[in-house]
């Protein structure tokens, strides 16, 4: 398979069938918020919700592009996603898998909506801090800090919008319409609602699924691309489908930039990384233009260009952070146009992997939906959940989780719907109407979610290096 030898394909198979598991179970888990509110209040029959939300995630995924899933990559830092010794790629691979799988499934089972955000991330983290442990290395040299921050921030950040918009919305309602004395405030009777409000609640429903399919499913996408770049780097190191002569003429952009740059200025580490990455360009323009196409490229040689694409990547990205310039505005711009073109070549995923993920989310979503339903419509509040209420939380959710999916920012759709279904019911009738053993075993899940999985990971990454 792929040209590895029969055991490292055997791993390989396993750990893809690993995170496809992990997508299917986050289907049932995570997609479960989506179906609860028109599930609850009779708006569709559990098995067309199930089905309905089931083909939106597929497509959410098929369309949500791949920059979440770059994210997730990029938490391990370059030195680890390249580490020669393949006994440690898989080890990292399976202890992330197997410590998401782990916890997702424990949540599940407890009916608790659990973030499968936080569980991947923390699994992630907590397999690179065990990597730094075996390399005697510091934390860094495991995991990359500036990009775990960032979407730590992410994370903190969509619940808190989730809560705060949801209870707006209900206050606007309430003010403006006065939902309260029509069926639109009501909770369910038992029976199907009239037509217009199953409508606004099947749209915010799918307005939800299609969400989570791009959020969530990229980050299916960048675990499965996280296993074959661990695991057969000469294979996926380049995007072979793009066009070779693009990344020829890029290349030779960029070293025409980098020409003309002054280094005086440069402090004498940033000089030495500069020069290293200019060498770096040209030899790879010069490999390139010898091969004639990525296609032509030795294996080995296809490894060390993805490396040196990443090391470019990162010195552009330092460069272009300084509060003072070290690089003229125009010479900057060009450098960072032609290294855009250029990581378009390392940050890619086949369709058959957005493909596979699509169909394990959109499955998993018709599967187990039932226990975390029962906890989003009579749980979180004192109250049962109003026809008003799940429609704003659900439309509040699709929309901060939409826009995180377009800057990139992975973000967690159990805790943008709960935070949201909450927020309407503190809206409503104060914060003395949340079911406060609910709300603590959310919390609990959630607090203790980062620190079990960075433990549960690093563990397991230890474990298993031990006995491979």
């Amino acid at each position: 398979m792929f040209g590895l030898e029969a055991s490292l394909s055997i791993v390989l198979v396993l750990c893809l069938l690993c995170a496809l598991a992990f997508e299917f179970i986050n289907g049932f888990h995570d997609t479960a918020n989506a179906v609860a509110t028109v599930i609850y209040t009779n708006s569709l029959k559990p098995m067309q919700a199930v089905v309905w939300s089931g083909i939106w995630n597929f497509i959410g995924v098929l369309t949500g592009g791949i920059s979440v899933a770059m994210g997730i990559i990029n938490i391990l830092p370059i030195s680890t996603l390249l580490d020669p010794d393949i006994t440690h790629s898989i080890s990292l691979v399976l202890a992330i898998l197997f410590t998401a799988i782990i916890w997702n499934l424990g949540t599940w089972y407890l009916g608790i909506p659990c973030s499968s955000s936080h569980t991947l991330i923390g699994s992630i983290i907590g397999a690179g801090l065990g990597y730094s442990f075996i390399m005697h290395g510091g934390a860094d040299d495991g995991v990359n800090w500036g990009e775990a921050r960032k979407i730590g921030l992410s994370l903190l950040i969509s619940p808190l919008a989730g809560f705060g918009f949801a209870s707006l919305m209900i206050l606007v309602l309430k003010t403006f319409f006065k939902p309260d004395n029509v069926i639109f405030g009501e909770p369910p009777k038992g029976e199907a609602p009239p037509t217009w409000i199953r409508a606004i609640l099947v749209i915010t429903c799918t307005g939800v699924s299609f969400s989570h399919g791009s959020n969530d499913g990229q980050k299916g996408v960048g675990l499965i691309m996280l296993i074959l770049v661990s695991i057969a780097p000469f294979v996926f190191a380049l995007d072979e489908s793009k066009d070779s002569g693009l990344l020829q003429s890029q290349l030779g952009k960029m070293q025409t930039a980098m020409a003309t740059v002054d280094q005086n200025p440069m402090s004498a580490i940033d000089r030495e990384k500069f020069t290293q990455t200019q060498a770096n360009v040209t030899w790879m323009a010069s490999e390139l233009k010898q091969a004639g196409t990525i296609q032509g490229l030795p294996k080995e040689e296809r490894f060390r260009f993805r490396q040196d694409i990443l090391i470019m990547e990162k010195l552009v990205k330092d460069l272009g952070k300084r509060d003072r310039p070290i690089i003229a505005a125009a010479e900057m711009k060009a450098i960072k146009e032609s290294a855009a073109e250029i990581d378009n070549f390392t940050n890619y995923a086949p369709r058959w992997v957005a493909f596979a993920v699509a169909l394990a989310l959109g499955t998993g979503t018709m599967v187990g939906w039932k226990r975390i339903v029962v906890t989003i419509g009579e749980k979180i509040g004192k109250q049962h959940l109003t026809y008003a209420q799940g429609a704003s939380a659900e439309l509040v959710a699709a929309t901060t989780i939409g826009l995180a999916s377009l800057i990139g920012a992975p973000v967690s759709t159990t805790q943008v719907l709960s935070s949201g279904i909450a927020g309407t019911m503190v809206a409503s009738n104060g914060l003395g109407n949340l079911q406060g053993g609910t709300i603590r075993n959310i919390a609990i899940a959630w607090l203790l979610t980062f620190p079990v999985c960075l433990t549960l990971g690093s563990g397991l990454f230890l474990l298993l290096r031990w006995l491979l």
